[in-house]
């Protein structure tokens, strides 16, 4: 006979919600505004210019650094959320993402320090990737654990739909910015973007600050439930294949990089020639179509299951890439507004609005933050610098797109395995997720909790 979940206490899952919704916005407005940067100004400003494609190339490396730390930060970061609690993790990512991205905005040029100046460049960009390694685990984690059972992907959905706002935030800060002549662009209009991040810290922070712990942590902290002293130990141990399906369905994070950063490249490259501003509309309007897909997509995931939702977003980006990148090739933008719409917009939020709760709860409480941190992190360092290895692969002109959209599809293998793989936890008591013997027991009562 299964336990009924016991309802959260009133408010707390709109609450924790909603803090996961504008921290994560304004975390990843600042991440993000370092990939339009990356892609249409670092290249003229932080690198050598005696030979464009290889000045681009490296810009897009750096996009890609902030990645390569992101596994680092998840194993320090996963250890103290899970010890010292969620509330403590979101505050610090956003004070040090604020930060970080402040100090990129107020950097020296290449002009002006020489070979100092992208060294600088990749420092901020580590700090920025450390800070991104705990903020959608310890959101996630965080509105999960407030969420009444048979809502959870609907309320950690939120994570995802503030990613995808500060995505749209960042494209907007950067169209007024790139119609700028392009001697004030290179001189002092991308800074502006990267200031704005002092605001992100202040508002992330009165936010954030005053939300509770989840009930279920909170029982660990006062004793009633044991806490893992070694979370990285027990997760190593006790929830490896959960671990591992976790980094391989990471891996669909390649469609959003493909999409934000190299596809813009190309597009606004000599090979294509579109205007950099109408690219840069594509990816607002996706996002703001996004914004309204995610919920729907979550709402249909606590119906009907997170596996198969989660299969349409990522067998389906891998096919829509194609399109994407193909329309772009005949610079056609009715083609190019369209297919970007369709394939990030709707079927791109399917896995994005349920990997929060598809991920979460393969773990108990104790390690629930370390296995998402940890295993999102390193599927992350891949996504991120599949735009290095897509630049290097679509050969010297930079223009095989139907190559960057078979290495695409590739990445998207591992995590449609990683579903099919999975068990169906859409009907598990929170408590008791992470627990194999009960994994499959239907909740009961909590259809009855009150929010």
């Amino acid at each position: 006979m299964s336990v009924p979940a016991s309802p959260p206490p009133q408010g707390q899952p709109r609450k924790a919600a909603l803090a996961a919704w504008i921290g994560s916005a304004l975390e990843y407005y600042d991440f993000f505004i370092y990939g339009s940067a990356a892609a249409l100004v670092f290249p003229k400003v932080f690198f050598d210019e005696s030979d464009p494609a290889d000045a681009a190339l490296l810009s897009l490396a750096t996009f890609g650094v902030a990645y390569a730390a992101r596994p680092v930060g998840a194993f320090f970061l996963g250890h103290v959320g899970d010890r010292l609690g969620r509330r403590r993790i979101m505050v610090f990512t956003l004070v040090l993402m604020g930060l970080s991205t402040f100090l990129i905005g107020c950097l020296p040029t290449r002009d002006q320090v020489g070979s100092l100046a992208p060294v600088l460049l990749v420092l901020c960009r580590v700090l920025q990737g450390i800070s991104a390694a705990g903020e959608q685990a310890s959101a996630g984690s965080m509105s999960l654990e407030h969420a009444p059972s048979h809502r959870r992907a609907y309320f950690t959905s939120f994570t995802l739909s503030g990613t995808q706002a500060g995505q749209l935030l960042a494209t907007l800060a950067f169209l007024p910015i790139a119609a700028l002549p392009e001697d004030q662009l290179l001189s002092w209009g991308w800074r502006i973007p990267f200031w704005l991040s002092v605001i992100v810290a202040v508002v992330g922070y009165v936010i954030r600050r005053t939300l509770e712990e989840p009930p279920e942590f909170a029982r660990q902290a006062t004793g009633t439930t044991q806490a893992a002293r070694l979370p990285l130990v027990v997760l190593l141990t006790e929830h490896w294949a959960s671990l591992l399906r976790v980094v391989a369905g990471a891996l669909v994070a390649s469609v959003s990089t493909i999409f934000t950063v190299w596809a813009l490249s190309y597009a606004t490259s000599d090979a294509v020639g579109m205007d950099r501003s109408a690219m840069l509309w594509v990816g607002a309007l996706a996002n703001v179509v996004a914004l309204g897909a995610i919920p729907l997509w979550a709402r249909l995931a606590d119906r009907i299951g997170r596996r198969p939702v989660y299969l349409v977003g990522a067998a389906g980006s891998a096919l829509l890439m194609f399109g994407y990148l193909w329309a772009i090739s005949t610079g056609s933008y009715p083609l190019t507004f369209v297919l970007g719409i369709l394939a990030f917009g709707v079927v791109y939020s399917a896995a994005n609005s349920v990997w929060p709760a598809f991920y979460g709860e393969m773990f108990p409480t104790r390690v629930r933050l370390s296995g998402m941190a940890i295993g999102t992190q390193i599927g992350f360092a891949v996504a991120g610098f599949a735009v290095t290895f897509a630049a290097q692969i679509a050969g010297d002109g930079g223009d095989d797109w139907f190559a960057v959209a078979l290495f695409t599809a590739a990445l998207c293998v591992p995590p449609v395995i990683a579903a099919l793989t999975a068990r169906e936890t859409s009907r598990v008591p929170t408590e008791q997720l992470g627990e194999p013997a009960v994994a499959s027991v239907p909740v009961e009562g909590a259809r009855r909790a009150t929010i």
